[in-house]
């Protein structure tokens, strides 16, 4: 007899796990959720957020800064 392992690739992210990959604080994280920059999906009481919005957080942010400065307005 042979053992098969099958991995379940999450495809949602909570908002830890979120801020655990963007390496920021949960109350961060939790902020660009509610504002909109990060996209989400409201399941039950809960915030879930799609692998590809993280992506699309992170391009966006280093498009704004090869574009010059970040959203702040502050320059390297």
């Amino acid at each position: 007899m042979t053992a098969t392992t099958t991995t379940i690739t999450p495809k949602w992210h909570t908002t830890a796990e979120v801020a655990a990959m963007l390496g920021f604080g949960l109350s961060k994280t939790k902020m660009l959720v509610l504002t909109g920059e990060i996209r989400s999906v409201k399941v039950g009481r809960n915030r879930r957020v799609l692998p590809a919005w993280v992506d699309e957080y992170v391009n966006r942010c280093a498009e704004e800064a090869e574009a010059g400065g970040d959203r702040w307005g502050w320059t390297a």
